[in-house]
């Protein structure tokens, strides 16, 4: 028996003004060849099908056509709900998707027991057991009370979570009981544990109320299956315990990591492998740091590397300088190149550098201009409206330093009448 686990597709993505409808369409494409491929029995999305409540039409679009297309393939799909999913817009269809063999929990739901799945394979025969639990939301599972202090509240939501988990597997035992030979159980999940390494691009989803979930208080499943953290990894220095990580780098900081896909085998109800299917990089991405001089050099071996194709870019400039021209200095670097500036910002030491040098400076020392275009550098400004915003800024500090300079003329000009 084998299963794919994936999970966080974030399809409609808005990537610094950037779709990812592209990536994601290859993406589903190469999904669906792996499948075939390896003969799976089952895809599990563990949450975050799509990056907001009201994904735009493309995405559903996508979605849709994916469960279609999944069907040749004679493979289950089940999907989680996860923090960034709406449970009314993946609920809307579930239904209607239970006829095209996909199975969809966009929340917690009443009955324990709902939640537990047999899952049967190509020739409908029993091959799993699946707890399939999807984001659990806070107030889902507890009601908060008066005088509660923040560590009660977070014991109090991990021992209701854990509590489910228990109350489904002891479920899936019982189904396992009935059948002529025993099955692999497995579970799921979306939200964060203890230890796992996170990405910019990840959400806090238990703020105020629980951190992160200890990994011992998971049930005894052969495998279980995370959404949520986007870098592939093992939890708790465990095999059967994973996150598959997102298909595609949702932020910068996550280039650095392999972007996969699990292929777990079992052999009858035990767990024999656990594969990752690196998936290809769609498009072109970067990140690079360092002096204007660095960067250039940095920028050549990428764009020789490029293969004809236009590299988005993230950009951290370290200097020793102010540079207050910074945005045009890196425009003089890329105009000519295949590559698109997506985010361009002064590296944290330069900022706190600046800071110190502030501290130690007095306002006799330093024009207006200065002091205000020291301000300036110490923000981040990498955002093409946060761009826009910092013109206007601009525009009206040059606005009000001309009608103080013409107040003050007129000051000294009566000063000097009067005498």
């Amino acid at each position: 028996m084998r299963i794919i686990h994936t999970s966080d597709w974030h399809l409609g993505q808005n990537f610094y003004g950037k779709s990812r409808a592209v990536e994601h369409k290859a993406f589903l494409q190469w999904l669906l060849a792996q499948i075939s491929l390896h003969q799976v029995d089952a895809l599990i999305v563990a949450g975050d099908i799509f990056d907001t409540g009201t994904p735009p039409s493309y995405a559903r679009s996508l979605y849709n056509q994916f469960i279609v297309d999944i069907q040749a393939s004679g493979c289950k799909l089940i999907v989680l709900g996860g923090n960034h999913d709406s449970v009314a817009t993946l609920g809307e269809s579930k239904q209607l998707l239970a006829c095209l063999n996909a199975t969809v929990i966009p929340g917690a739901l009443d009955n324990a027991a709902d939640h537990v799945l047999l899952v049967a394979d190509s020739h409908d025969q029993p091959c799993a057991i699946v707890c399939a639990l999807p984001y659990l939301r806070p107030r889902d599972m507890v009601l908060s009370e008066s005088g509660e202090s923040s560590e009660d509240k977070q014991r109090k939501l991990a021992n209701e979570i854990a509590d489910l988990y228990q109350r489904c597997f002891a479920h899936a035992q019982a189904i396992n009981n009935q059948q002529t030979t025993p099955l692999p159980i497995i579970a799921t999940g979306h939200l964060t544990t203890v230890g796992a390494s996170t990405s910019e691009s990840v959400r806090d989803i238990y703020i105020g109320s629980l951190d992160a979930f200890n990994a011992n208080l998971f049930p005894a499943a052969d495998y279980i299956a995370l959404g949520h953290i986007h870098r592939p990894q093992k939890i708790a220095k465990t095999e059967h315990i994973r996150y598959s990580g997102s298909p595609i780098s949702l932020s910068f900081d996550e280039l650095n990591s392999d972007k996969s896909v699990y292929l777990v085998e079992f052999d009858k109800a035990n767990l024999a492998e656990v594969s990752a299917l690196d998936v290809p990089k769609f498009q072109a991405m970067a990140s690079v740091k360092g002096t204007l001089a660095e960067i250039a050099s940095q920028l050549e071996t990428i764009v020789a590397e490029s293969c004809d194709q236009v590299t988005w870019l993230s950009i951290e400039v370290a200097e020793q300088d102010f540079l207050t021209d910074l945005q045009s200095r890196i425009a003089e670097l890329t105009d000519a190149l295949p590559v698109e500036v997506l985010q361009l910002k002064r590296a944290r030491s330069q900022r706190q550098q600046q800071i110190q040098q502030m501290d130690n400076e007095t306002l006799t020392e330093l024009s207006v201009t200065e002091v205000f275009e020291r301000r300036l550098a110490q923000e981040d400004f990498s955002e093409p409206e946060q761009q826009q915003r910092l013109e206007r800024v601009k525009q009206q500090f040059d606005i009000v330093v001309d009608e103080m300079n013409e107040q003050l003329n007129g000051t000294a000009q009566h000063v000097e009448e009067a005498k």
